[in-house]
Order: structure tokens, then sequence, then C-alpha cells
């Protein structure tokens, strides 16, 4: 056998481990420590085992995943991002599906302090659905709108996502974080157009909100959310004018959201506690499975897969189209079945090469894979932002009418995906201003 084969036999053998419920991080260590163990013997194996995970956490790049975690659940325990619901709510609220309008925006302004979309739909849930359901909005609407809002947190910087992307795929991060701004808004609108279609098209599902809120209320609500967009201006703007490192600016935002906590008196032991153990529990499950990424994708370029893989996925698919298509069924259904950093990682070290190879642009590639990944977040059976939702609302709402509330939602996401592909400079114009 071939080294080219035994890199592909052995990348089928992870795929089966993790359909066998095998965790994705200890699967993606041992499949390539075998590997290479099979290929130069014990000593080069444990020599690797050593050295990889070593030189790829000790990247200065990857420093900035536990600092931007930080931020989001500070932001999240301390409260920081309560307002921005309200300040939505009382601007929107007399619109066709308002109060879910409101959520989105809402949602997408939480992402701008958390990069992950489990987070961004937990806050919003816990916030916003008691709200609309208060209100007589249908429940598949409630809970379907705030779902597929929570993916827009892999869009809106800081996405996890991107950063770890970029690091693999050695992507400039900043870059990254500023394309995936214009796939986020073109995301956002398209959520607020499927709510206002679908309300004004059925208006028993969203009844009108009657509340009306005069100018000096609506003004003053808008302080609420005074720290969060300080927190995003402060952040984001130092980053994108380059006068921070991505790495300088999650420890900036973590920095500047405790002071924020400690101002507002919102900041206690136990909730400085929590925040603490979860960034660093979080931190050591994202890098077990980047490691064992890491350990992947150097024994499948060691035996020449990547090339191997490559030259027969372009003689499949040597039209583009049916190239991208193929990759967005794949993740359509990767997403299915795993969480959106383990499917990334198990592909990465074998859809780069194909990239390299065709002529994609990395940057451009980066986003649509994290767009790609988040629309498995909402998506049947295993959909993790609805089982989120799920958690939140208990045994009033059945999970199957959340998936019916986010069928509407996928459709737009398709759309979207469709657009960011067709038109790149969607995705590429915003980076190219910058630099």
């Amino acid at each position: 056998m071939s080294d080219p084969q035994l890199g592909v036999l052995l990348i089928g053998v992870l795929l089966v481990l993790i359909a066998l419920r095998v965790p994705i991080g200890a699967a993606l260590v041992a499949v390539p420590f075998v590997g290479i163990w099979l290929l130069f013997g014990w000593r080069p194996a444990i020599g690797a085992l050593k050295v990889i995970p070593y030189n790829f956490a000790a990247s200065w790049q990857l420093s900035s995943v536990p600092m931007f975690l930080m931020m989001g659940f500070l932001a999240y325990h301390t409260g920081i991002t309560r307002g921005l619901f309200n300040a939505a709510r009382m601007w929107l609220a007399r619109l066709p599906g308002g109060l879910a309008v409101a959520s989105i925006f809402g949602a997408a302004g939480f992402a701008s302090v958390t990069g992950s979309s489990v987070a961004c739909a937990a806050a919003m849930g816990r916030i916003a659905v008691p709200e609309m359901t208060r209100q007589g909005y249908d429940d598949r609407l409630a809970t379907g709108t705030v779902a597929a809002a929570g993916t827009i947190g892999a869009l809106i910087p800081p996405s996890i996502l991107l950063i770890i992307y970029g690091i693999i795929a050695q992507v400039p991060i900043s870059p990254l974080f500023v394309g995936a701004v214009g796939a986020g808004l073109l995301t956002t609108v398209s959520y607020v157009l499927v709510v206002t279609i679908w309300a004004t098209v059925n208006p028993a599902i969203a009844p009108r909100v009657e509340e009306h809120y005069s100018w000096p209320d609506r003004l003053r609500v808008l302080i609420s959310v005074g720290p969060i967009l300080l927190l995003a201006l402060l952040v984001f703007g130092g980053l994108f004018a380059g006068i921070f490192t991505p790495t300088e600016a999650g420890a900036v935002g973590a920095v500047l959201c405790t002071l924020i906590a400690l101002f507002n008196r919102a900041l206690t032991w136990d909730r400085f506690r929590v925040s603490l153990i979860e960034t660093f529990t979080t931190t050591a499950a994202i890098f077990v499975i980047a490691i064992g990424a890491n350990l992947l994708g150097r024994f499948v370029t060691l035996t020449g897969a990547d090339d191997y893989i490559a030259a027969g996925v372009l003689g499949l698919a040597s039209n583009t189209a049916f190239l991208l298509a193929g990759i967005v069924l794949l993740y359509l259904v990767l997403g299915m079945f795993l969480d959106p950093l383990g499917a990334m990682l198990l592909t990465l070290p074998i859809l780069l090469p194909v990239a390299r190879e065709v002529g994609f642009d990395l940057l451009w590639f980066g986003v649509i894979l994290a767009k790609l990944l988040e629309i498995g977040m909402i998506t049947p059976p295993i959909g993790l932002n609805v089982f989120v939702i799920k958690n939140v609302v208990g045994d009033r709402i059945g999970v199957g009418r959340i998936f019916q509330g986010v069928t509407y939602f996928l459709l737009a996401d398709f759309v979207v995906v469709v657009l960011l592909m067709a038109f790149p400079a969607i995705v590429l114009f915003l980076p190219g201003l910058v630099e």
C-alpha cells in the first residue's frame, strides 16, 4: 500500500471512529499518531506527539482565543448585554414581527462580544423568547428566530471559528474579521426580511405590540447599550485601525469588560469565577481538537494524501460551481452530526489543498466555511442551537416546533451562501478598503 493510500485509509478510519461517537479530539489525535507510527516507527510518532502540540499551542495568535472567550463569558454573566434587546424592542416593536426583529439585532450586537453562536442563542433565548410568547407571538416564530439569530455569532467578530481557521490556513485574522462583517450584515438583513415577510403574510403569528414609547424614552434606553457599544468600538476599532493585534484586542476586551462590570457593580466573585471556569474548559476543549487537527494535517502532508485527494476531487469536479456545491453538501451533512469547530478542523487538512489548487481566495473561503458551519447549527437532526433554545424554553415548546420555525431562516441562509459565492466582493471589499 502506498503512502497516499494509507493516508486516505486512515482518514476513513477517523470518520468511522467519529460516527461511532468517539470524542472528536481523541480521534483526531489517535489516528495521525498511529499513521506516523506505521510510516516511520515508534520514536518519530512519540516525537511528533511531543513537538507538534507544543508548537501549535505556543502560537501567539492562539492566545487570543481565551481572551475573547473571557470577554464573552464576562459580558454574558454580568448582564452587560442585557439592554440590547430592550433598546431594539423600544425602537422596532411597532414593525411587523417587531420583537423578533429586535431579537435579531440584539443577537448581532451580542455577537460582537462573544464570538459564539451557542452563547448568543442562549443569551437571547432567555431574554427574547419569554417576551415574544407573552405578547402572543407564535412559538415557531419566537424560538426559530432566536435559534437562527444565534448563528450570527460566528460571523460578527470576534469569531472563534475564524480565529482557528486563520491559524490553520495561515490567513491574517484581522482581514478575516473585516471580511466576515459583510457576511454577518447580509445574514442579519436576510433574517429581518424573513420575519417581516412572514409576519406581513400571516399577521396572526406576530400581533402588533400596543406599547408606545416616547422619543425621550427611546433616547434614554440607548444609554443602557452604551457599555457594549463602547466595548465593541474600542476593541474592534483598535483592531481594524491597526492599533491592536488580534491577541492584544482580545486582552483589551477582557480587561475593558471587567472594568465596565465593576463600574456597573455587576461583577461578583461568583460571576467572575464561573466566567473563568467556562473560559478554561472551553479553551481546553478547543485546543485539544485544534491540536488533533494539526497532527492530522501534518500526517496528511507526510503521506501525500492531500495532493492525492486534491487530484481526485478536481478530477471529479473540474467545474468550480460543482466543487462549491459539493463543499456545501459536505458541510450540510457534517453539520447535522458534528459541532462547527470539529467539522471544520476535521475537513481543513483535506480541503485547504483543494482550495489552493483551484485558486480560491482563502479569506473568502474561510468566511464561506464559517457560514456553512453555522447553517449546521440549525439543521436537523442535531441542530445545536435548536436544542439550546429547547433547553431554555423547557417542555412548553417541542423541539419539532423549533425546527419548523428555523425552516424559513434556512432558506434565507442558502440564498446568502449563493450570494457570497456568486459575489466574492461582499466578503473581500471591506478588507481591501481597510488595507
